[in-house]
């Protein structure tokens, strides 16, 4: 009995048992779950902000992108309209050149006519003049005109040539020995070398894998660069240099020192392009200040107002045909003052007036009109001395002489750019210049040879003297010097030399 009771205890126990274990593992498995749901929830959570943080990055990368594509299309908008601007700019002025030769051409066939009428009529007044002439001499058309000729060249060609010679023996030569004498003294007393001189607008680099550096992405530094400084920058194959482009010597010099100084530096890209620009913009500045200061205080020439100083200290960046045009002025300057010390001229107004001659081309690419014109305009605007301002504005003959200063000006101004090695110009320029010089004078009858020298600053004809007269020669020399003038182009001025010589050569046996 109590064995039963003691296993029935036992069994009883064993059920609580499992019953407790069973409970405890349910307890245990409804946690565990609870948990993993909740690690799930975190997970998703998670999840979504992650997801919605990309979301919202895409969105704002799409964003820009977007925007850097409408500005592009918006800036290809704009180019295709300036460039649809220029071609219809062009077209209307094609249309008008067109128009203007039309008229020129309707009015050289009238000219055509009526020259074709005036020579019949000179055809037939000579045809009745040969009539006349073969009646009351019986002489044939041929005979009667060499004739004329000859008697005609008899009688004046010794009046000519001994009237010719007498002026010049009498007056011409004390003038020009005169003039030598003044000319030589004063480029003696100056004894200065100028040396052709010829801005570049390359800037050279170490290596070509810079010219992508400075191109940058997608153009951006050579267009903030382009944007900072007002010029054009040509990136090409030529190896190790890049082309800087503008009218404006002085936006090109600052251009120049800008792109230097960021080479130098090595950080390429907008922000510093900026600093590096207005640092260059001081730089240059300062330097048309001093320069300007500096030639007003080499030359000695005192009163003039400070902005036109500093205008001047601008030529200091410009050349003409390789001087530099603001050496040229100093220049020009000192032999000025030297003439008209040796004349009795106002020193003062000839040095001053030299000086400022050229000051018109300073801003001659943004003024309109002749840098004469423009330099007038400038030195009133300041007012400087009438008198400087008459001194300077006929050295192109733009105006006429109205004082002693203004030619003395226009000596100094042929003196310093018109002597051989102060200005310079390309070889093929100067050898094709020398060869139309030559060839204008070969063709005309009679030459023998012709002779440029001096670097195309003189000519020298040899005639054939059974061909050419004395008298003729004397006409051809003027001819040819007219004809040098029409139809070449150069600076300062050619000296005609026609020579004639006759030999007479006999043997003794």
């Amino acid at each position: 009995m109590s064995l039963k009771i003691v296993a029935l205890l036992l069994s009883v126990a064993s059920l609580i048992s499992l019953g407790l274990g069973y409970y405890l593992r349910l307890i245990i498995s409804l946690g565990k779950k609870g948990s993993m749901e909740l690690d799930l929830k975190r997970m998703m959570l998670e999840a979504q902000s992650k997801g919605k943080a990309i979301t919202d990055e895409a969105e704002n990368k799409a964003e820009e992108i977007l925007k850097v594509a409408r500005t592009e299309i918006k800036q290809k908008e704009e180019d295709n309209k300036k460039m649809e601007d220029r071609l219809v700019k062009k077209d209307e002025l094609l249309d008008g050149r067109q128009k203007d030769i039309d008229k020129e051409v309707e009015e050289i066939k009238k000219r055509i006519e009526e020259i074709k009428a005036i020579r019949e009529k000179a055809d037939n007044i000579e045809s009745q003049k040969r009539e006349e002439l073969q009646k009351i001499g019986k002489l044939t058309p041929e005979e009667a005109r060499k004739e004329i000729m000859d008697s005609v060249e008899k009688e004046a060609e010794e009046d000519i040539l001994a009237r010719m010679k007498k002026l010049e023996q009498v007056g011409a030569e004390k003038l020009e020995e005169k003039a030598k004498g003044i000319l030589a003294t004063s480029i003696q007393r100056l004894s200065n070398s100028v040396t052709s001189d010829m801005l570049t607008t390359h800037v050279t680099i170490p290596n070509d894998e810079l010219k992508g550096k400075i191109i940058g992405k997608e153009g951006r530094n050579i267009k903030a660069f382009e944007r900072a400084t007002g010029v054009e920058v040509i990136v090409d194959d030529t190896p190790g240099s890049i082309t800087i482009s503008s009218f404006d010597p002085v936006r090109r010099q600052i251009a120049k020192t800008a792109l230097e100084k960021l080479i130098a530096d090595g950080r390429i890209q907008p922000a510093k392009i900026e600093e590096m620009v207005k640092v260059s913009e001081q730089e240059i500045a300062k330097t048309i200040k001093e320069e300007g200061e500096k030639a007003v205080y080499e030359t000695g020439v005192l009163g003039l107002d400070p902005r036109v100083v500093s205008i001047l200290g601008r030529l200091h960046f410009r050349t003409s045909y390789g001087q530099n045009v603001l050496a040229h002025s100093i220049e020009m300057t000192h032999i000025a003052g030297m003439l008209a010390e040796e004349i009795g001229a106002n020193v003062a107004v000839a040095k001053a007036g030299a000086l400022v001659h050229d000051i018109g081309k300073a801003l001659d690419h943004e003024v309109v009109g002749t840098h004469v014109e423009i330099g007038r305009r400038i030195l009133q605007k300041f007012g400087t001395d009438e008198a400087i301002i008459k001194a300077m504005q006929a050295h192109h003959e733009e105006y006429p002489y109205e004082t002693v200063e203004s030619m003395i000006v226009q000596s100094a101004d042929a003196i310093s750019g018109g002597r051989p090695g102060a200005r310079r110009d390309s070889v093929e320029n100067y050898l094709k210049r020398l060869k139309d010089l030559e060839a204008v004078a070969i063709s005309f009858k009679g030459v023998e040879k012709a002779y440029a020298l001096q670097a195309g600053r003189e000519i020298r004809i040899f005639v054939t003297p059974t061909d050419v007269t004395d008298l003729e020669a004397t006409k051809m020399a003027r001819d040819i010097a007219l004809r040098i003038e029409k139809e070449l182009k150069y600076p300062g001025e050619i000296k005609v030399t026609v020579i004639r010589e006759s030999r007479t050569i006999e043997f003794a046996r």
